[in-house]
């Protein structure tokens, strides 16, 4: 009985020295993405995309109103099968209207995903970066806690991440 008591008294122990060697942060990711230039140049180009897929769409929408406002005008001077021909035109244009809207829906959705891909993996890279600098095991993002009264490390993190920011500029105009 006593060496188990020791055993498990002995486990207790270092379980609570490796646990206490174990070292945790948390960053602001929101915070870093906000600071970056990149960032915001994606923003706006995807801003821009977005907005002239708008227009299209309610062009597109208004000149179908147009087109039925018509047709019901219309209506009463014109035989039932020229009437229903017209009307299955309509039809036609609202489904490519339809047909339209998700496909712009579409390619916001992988325009997005393009141009945050390598502002995340910067931030990725600066974030393994810093843990290792200063011996980091994890690291959560901020959005995801409760309650944070330890290590934030979102500073240095911002740092790391506008020094890939620059060097991936100057590649890029190197080029």
């Amino acid at each position: 009985m006593k060496k188990a008591m020791l055993t498990l008294f002995i486990a207790v122990l270092s379980f609570g020295a490796a646990y206490s060697q174990t070292s945790l942060a948390h960053v602001n990711t929101q915070r870093v993405l906000d600071t970056m230039q990149s960032r915001k140049n994606a923003v706006k180009e995807l801003d821009k995309f977005e907005e002239r897929a708008i227009q299209e769409l309610q062009e597109t929408q208004r000149k179908l109103q147009e087109d039925y406002n018509k047709l019901q005008q219309e209506q009463s001077s014109m035989s039932p099968t020229a009437f229903k021909f017209e009307e299955e035109r309509l039809m036609r244009k609202s489904q490519e209207f339809q047909q339209r809207q998700q496909e712009l829906d579409q390619q916001i959705r992988i325009l997005g995903e393009e141009l945050n891909k390598p502002i995340l993996d910067m931030i990725q890279k600066s974030v393994e970066k810093v843990c290792k600098m200063e011996k980091i095991d994890y690291v959560i993002d901020e959005t995801a806690l409760l309650y944070s009264n330890g290590r934030d490390i979102t500073d240095k993190v911002i740092a790391e991440v506008l020094k890939l920011e620059a060097e991936a500029q100057a590649a890029a105009t190197k080029e």
